[in-house]
């Protein structure tokens, strides 16, 4: 991939997401929860991530992932509003004041039974001159990572995983020591479809 075509990045993601329905579907007894998609910059685009702390009974823990978490409630706060309010409150990135929503992307869910029911709506936004992020409470690290880097694909890896099942290899993206994988990689995997970076 050449690194003119990332430059365009937000504006080919708009173009792909203008007039479209994000799919959307409800799966029996699970939590919604959204992320933010965050790219930052122009001349050089980054895109935001936390890394999560370690804690016990976090399934997620320790994971590189979007800013994002669970819906407060249905009636509370829509699922955009969930991923402003996780964002400021995991990379203290006030998306209402300085970021400008290009659209929303498709649900997803965890790809094994060993997880939660759960249904995550993402949502990407721009934001034309990145700040440095700081983490929150539940994450160890936030971070803007180069899009060239991300979409590199000399960065793609796989990553093992032990379930009760055996061992199970999932697609991911290594970038110096940090490995992008599960849901954050399949959102990562629709930004790149829908801009045209495969």
């Amino acid at each position: 991939m050449r690194l003119p075509e990332l430059g365009d990045l937000v504006s080919r993601l708009t173009r792909a997401i203008e007039g479209r329905e994000p799919r959307r579907f409800a799966l029996e007894g699970a939590k919604r929860a959204a992320v933010a998609v965050v790219i930052g910059g122009e001349a050089d685009p980054g895109i935001a991530f936390i890394r999560r702390k370690v804690r016990s009974g976090d399934p997620w823990s320790g994971q590189v992932a979007f800013p994002g978490g669970f819906q407060a409630a249905a009636n509370a706060e829509s699922l955009e509003t969930t991923a402003r309010r996780e964002t400021l409150e995991e990379t203290g990135l006030d998306l209402s004041r300085h970021g400008r929503l290009v659209g929303a992307l498709d649900d997803l869910s965890p790809q094994t039974p060993f997880l939660p029911p759960l249904i995550v709506a993402p949502f990407a936004y721009s934001v034309p001159s990145p700040p440095t992020l700081i983490p929150g409470d539940e994450a160890d690290a936030a971070l803007w990572i180069p899009v060239r880097e991300v979409f590199d694909p000399a960065n793609r890896s796989s990553f093992s995983l032990n379930l009760p099942s055996g061992a199970r290899s999932f697609a991911a993206i290594q970038v110096r020591d940090l490995v992008i994988w599960g849901l954050t990689e399949r959102i990562l995997r629709q930004v790149a479809s829908l801009a045209g970076l495969e």
